[in-house]
């Protein structure tokens, strides 16, 4: 079976953290211990029913607030596909904990209530998905049940959310109405509303694509480890470990070594220790070369004949995570793939305005949670490609050398 990582989104009170609930309880995905748990716990609080949401809401911060303030992360599986479930916040505050959660997803699920329409984090979360070139976007128009099911509501609210996402990047968008709390067009189709003919949510989530967005024919393999037992009976072995993040290697192929350009063949690949093949994104896997190579954590292997140029000015969209601003002349480490360098921030281009989609050019610096172009500088070259083509290697992190926080996320949008 594939594996489908999607993530939540939508504004506070949309329902995100219940949907997740009902499609885990429905699904039979829940243990007898969960659901005696948040039972208690529903009790205690003087809920009416049995708050699914609870399932997601962990922290003690969120049950009290009924609000989701960290990213929680899900597991399931069905007899057709298995899912990795990123229920993020709905809080402006935490649009930086959206980032991360969506960052790794082939889809996002839009929740947006019947009753309120598309509201600012709607519209905040759709274009952050986008940004962060999510393939697949699921609006789920919920709380169909607080507006009697009528088509005309679901049709309102999808009317509106088209006319924002005519601005998007996003080619694919599919709407399902549901009600997360009584479970309609979750898991099952809903006898409610006979009007829609679509699919539920979790057979939708069952056969949408989601290798399309991969890339296949550049061939990239950021060097994690290099193997040397070091042993008498393997004194010759040296083997190079990673994760294939671009491209599909095969043995017998012609490879260059980023940054020393040194040529070689694969002589061989190995998964769980024993011999394949081919490797393609996301495999880990291990390779060997014809030729004994200095080679080391930070380099990356890649194919003769499409290999990236070493870069040290980049521009990049950059997500910012904390309360000290990015401003111009700023430095931080920056890490990129398996390859840490330092890097000066030498030009706020613009600030997005993610509502109205306006760019701001008089920015010079960007604030917490505010997105922005940047340009960059590295002290040393790094092996890069567009996001838009490779989201693993056209993505890095800031981190704060003297707190060793992760200060920002960065998608590469051009390189020079």
């Amino acid at each position: 079976m594939d594996l489908l990582r999607f993530s939540t989104a939508g504004s506070v009170d949309d329902g995100k953290s219940t949907l997740i609930g009902r499609l885990l309880y429905d699904s039979k995905q829940i243990f007898e211990d969960q659901l005696a748990a948040i039972e208690r716990t529903s009790l205690r609080r003087g809920n009416g029913h049995v708050d699914l949401a609870l399932l997601t809401d962990g922290l003690r911060a969120e049950r009290e607030q009924g609000i989701t303030i960290d990213v929680a992360y899900r597991y399931f599986a069905t007899p057709r596909r298995k899912f990795i479930i990123a229920d993020t916040p709905g809080h402006i505050q935490y649009t930086r904990n959206m980032v991360t959660g969506a960052s790794t997803a082939s889809l996002a699920v839009v929740l947006i209530d019947a009753r309120r329409g598309v509201q600012e984090q709607s519209r905040r979360h759709a274009f952050l998905a986008s940004l962060l070139g999510v393939p697949h976007l699921v609006v789920c128009i919920n709380k169909m049940d607080l507006v009697d099911f009528r088509e005309a509501s679901y049709e309102e609210v999808k009317r509106e959310f088209q006319a924002f996402a005519a601005g998007l990047s996003v080619r694919d968008v599919t709407y399902i109405p549901v009600s997360a709390l009584h479970g309609d067009n979750v898991v099952d189709r809903s006898e409610r509303m006979p009007w829609y003919d679509g699919p539920a949510l979790l057979a939708f989530l069952e056969q949408v694509e989601v290798a399309s967005h991969l890339d296949l024919t550049r061939q990239r393999f950021p060097v994690q480890l290099v193997i040397r037992p070091m042993s008498d009976e393997h004194h010759d072995y040296r083997a190079y470990a990673g994760r294939v993040d671009g491209g599909v290697f095969r043995v017998g192929d012609e490879v260059v070594v980023l940054p020393s350009g040194a040529r070689s063949r694969v002589a061989s690949i190995e998964l769980l220790r024993q011999p394949v093949a081919e490797a393609y994104p996301p495999m880990s896997v291990t390779l060997t070369l014809d030729d004994d190579l200095d080679i080391s954590r930070g380099d990356m292997i890649v194919g003769a004949t499409a290999a990236p140029e070493p870069l040290q000015d980049v521009e990049a969209l950059i997500c910012w995570m904390t309360g000290r601003p990015l401003e111009e002349g700023s430095r931080y480490a920056l890490k990129h793939t398996t390859r840490s360098v330092r890097a000066i921030c030498d030009e706020v281009i613009y600030r997005h305005d993610v509502n109205t989609h306006d760019q701001h050019v008089d920015a010079s610096s960007l604030g917490l949670n505010e997105i922005g172009r940047v340009r960059l500088r590295t002290t040393a070259p790094v092996f890069c490609d567009p996001y838009a083509v490779n989201r693993s290697t056209g993505s890095f992190i800031l981190i704060d050398e003297a707190t060793n926080d992760t200060v920002g996320a960065g998608m590469i949008v051009a390189a020079r």
